[in-house]
């Protein structure tokens, strides 16, 4: 009897084991068709683009001021020529945030150390450089008409910016995105395909690379002695291409 019931378990044992195989293969075999039968997203990724020209309406002038002798007379100090400089910015309608000091130099390029030892060597010439912000090339034409020529040591475009380039970034950035829906539509067209919504959308890194025109001194002086020598031209800088690219994945309805 012992013998028998032994058996009996084993046989339970092995009916409830080889269920629970027969269960799990099932499962795992159903599991397997319904991820099967689930078909791949189709999706279609495009690049838009979009470009707009503007001119620059911001102009970083720098100029380098120095002590001179005048002909025939004494040194005309630095305090003078500073007055007269901030005298001739107010004069063509620039406002104190539109002028900023960048550097004083002396003999040694220091201006404490400059004032310190004028006392000492009434020979050393103080100089000053200012940048300054106009907003066209006209406005930069009445501020060299009103500098000392003597004083002026150096007068160049440090660069130029556009006030407004941050609502620009934005408004391309939607053009470029809306050009990438428009060729993605286009193209799945050609395909018997539908436009569905937009699965990512990679925006690239923003390098600034805008063109800056850059003018020296010498140009500037050779224009000034144009001006003098004919009629004025209404020239301008060259505008600036501002572009925007942006890659969209759209799925595919």
């Amino acid at each position: 009897m012992k013998q028998l019931k032994h058996s009996l378990t084993i046989i339970k044992t092995l009916k409830v084991l080889t269920f629970m195989c027969l269960a799990v293969f099932l499962c795992t075999k159903l599991s397997a068709q319904q991820i099967a039968v689930i078909p791949p997203q189709k999706t279609i990724s495009v690049n838009g683009s979009a470009q707009k020209e503007v001119t620059p309406d911001e102009i970083y002038v720098q100029v380098s001021l120095r002590e001179y002798d005048r002909k025939g007379g004494g040194k005309v100090d630095i305090e003078t020529i500073k007055n007269n400089f901030l005298a001739a910015c107010k004069s063509i309608g620039l406002n104190d945030t539109d002028v900023v000091v960048q550097s004083y130099n002396g003999w040694d390029g220091n201006w404490w150390w400059y004032k310190k030892k004028k006392k000492e060597n009434p020979d050393l010439k103080a100089g000053i450089t200012y940048w300054v912000k106009v907003a066209s090339t006209s406005k930069m034409d009445e501020l060299v008409n009103k500098m000392d020529d003597e004083a002026t040591q150096s007068f160049g475009i440090a660069k130029t910016d556009y006030s407004k380039m941050e609502e620009l970034r934005k408004q391309l950035k939607i053009e470029a995105i809306q050009a990438a829906k428009e060729k993605a539509a286009y193209l799945a067209a050609a395909i018997n395909e539908q436009v569905g919504g937009a699965i990512a959308i990679n925006e690239p890194n923003e390098v600034d690379n805008y063109p800056r025109p850059m003018y020296s001194n010498m140009m500037l002086k050779e224009a000034a002695v144009a001006d003098n020598a004919a009629p004025p031209m209404n020239v301008d800088f060259k505008k600036m291409k501002v572009q925007f690219d942006v890659n969209v994945v759209f799925a595919l309805k």
